[in-house]
């Protein structure tokens, strides 16, 4: 069949070079596409062809680089992050502390699977916890697995799960505990997430803090001005509404006793982000981060600001005014929900992200089996009943994640020259990577010629 040449305008493609096992290659730096040795016949006179092939998917950021790997039920599971800055102070206590809020078994609204997720750090710090600019690998070894409680999935797919795709895709699939697709693989993301918060937190006193603002019909009401972590993490729901979060656990707890299962909404606030974060066109901040939370397992929708709520609204009601205020502008109102134009403009940023009801219930199914028959399914294993409150630091995770990776294109592109004063001139762009109280180092400006 006929396809448009890479370099030349049109290539020729066999089923066999499709299938062959040398059109994939090793997952590359800044997405770019990798191009195999194989040169365009009509152009070269060569039997070979030129291919591009995209990465598989395993790896999140341009600058700040994370790659997970692992399945659920193999040895362990990690993280190598790449393009962390060098000399940045964290500890292997501050991953830990987000694992430990990510780990199964934290009580009876969560899957039953005992697993410490004690983390190690193989590389990219020196003995007295600084960052070395080198990639840093966490590994966190699996010790609970019950490979047996997946027999029955073998041979049938679960409804809604990633099963069935797999196979479409892949031809195989790692049967025990969902292997890529479970989400165990998150563990890596939480990981390098406390990274990037320690890196925000450091620069520039950035705060990213989710709670679980819904559980079917239970919605919380919370002041996200003004919540604090502490209020989060006083219960198993991770709801600051106390009153809320007995009946979201009444609710989860309900659903668990009846062998189903139930979805909710996680809200996820950044407080005193930097201006200016994102790019215009295809890389705009929300995008980037729609993109970042769509990725964790589960999800199902993504609301920045206003929402779909804003579009019920008039421009009149729904724009938020600016103001000046202590030399910087601010907005009286954040509708926007601290992105304009793709970009961040320093108010808080406020995301909600929808979850899917776990698919695995200890319920009988209708499904399909691999051979394509129609057969009954009760499915084993051990699952959440409700996802939404272990994947509060899932979410501040890619968050903070997207968030780093912003930061660091920033600065190379927006902040290496000096600045010229604006119309009211945001004090916190000019000067919020200059020194301070966090002793980071003074940019120094050009002389003039």
């Amino acid at each position: 069949m006929q396809s448009p040449c890479l370099l030349h305008g049109t290539r020729e493609v066999t089923a066999a070079a499709q299938q062959s096992s040398s059109f994939y290659g090793r997952p590359a730096r800044l997405h770019t596409p990798l191009i195999s040795d194989r040169r365009c016949k009509r152009h070269s006179g060569s039997t070979s062809q030129r291919q591009v092939v995209q990465m598989a998917g395993n790896t999140f950021g341009t600058a700040f680089c994370v790659t997970t790997w692992g399945e659920s039920h193999g040895q362990g599971v990690g993280c190598v992050i790449d393009g962390v800055p060098p000399r940045l102070p964290i500890s292997l206590e501050e991953i830990q502390l987000d694992l430990d809020r990510r780990r199964p078994g934290q009580s009876k609204i969560t899957t039953p699977r005992k697993e410490s997720d004690t983390c190690q750090i193989m590389s990219g710090l020196s003995p007295d916890g600084v960052t070395l600019g080198t990639p840093i690998m966490v590994l966190v070894p699996n010790k609970d697995q019950k490979s047996g409680d997946y027999k029955e999935i073998s041979v049938a797919y679960r409804p809604s799960h990633a099963d069935a795709t797999y196979d479409f895709k892949y031809g195989i699939r790692a049967i025990a505990g969902g292997g890529r697709s479970s989400a165990r693989e998150t563990i890596g993301r939480v990981a390098a997430g406390a990274v990037a918060k320690k890196l925000l937190r450091h620069l520039f006193g950035a705060e990213v803090l989710a709670y679980v603002s819904a559980v079917r019909e239970e919605v919380a009401v919370v002041d996200n001005s003004t919540f604090t972590s502490e209020q989060v993490e006083a219960n198993p729901v991770r709801c600051p509404d106390a009153a809320s979060a007995e009946r979201m656990y009444a609710a989860i707890d309900e659903v668990r006793k009846r062998g189903d299962s139930c979805g909710g909404v996680v809200t996820c606030v950044v407080r005193r982000c930097p201006k200016g974060l994102g790019s215009p066109v295809f890389a705009k901040l929300e995008a980037e981060l729609a993109k970042a939370l769509m990725s964790l397992p589960a999800t199902k929708g993504f609301e920045i600001g206003s929402g779909f709520e804003g579009s019920s609204m008039l421009g009149s009601d729904h724009n938020d005014e600016f103001y000046m205020a202590d030399g910087e502008v601010r907005t009286r109102t954040n509708r926007s929900g601290g992105v304009q134009g793709g970009l961040s403009n320093g108010e808080d940023i406020v995301m909600r992200v929808a979850f899917k009801p776990t698919s695995t219930i200890a319920r009988r199914q209708n499904t399909v089996s691999r051979e394509g028959q129609d057969v009954e399914l009760l499915a084993k294993g051990r699952h959440d009943p409700c996802v939404v409150p272990r994947a509060v630091p899932m979410v501040e995770a890619m968050v903070a994640i997207t968030l780093a990776d912003q930061l660091l294109q920033h600065f190379a592109q927006c902040e290496l020259l000096p600045r010229a004063g604006a119309v009211g001139a945001d004090t916190r762009v000019a000067n919020q990577f200059r020194a301070g109280q966090n002793g980071v180092r003074e940019l120094q400006p050009l002389e003039k010629e």
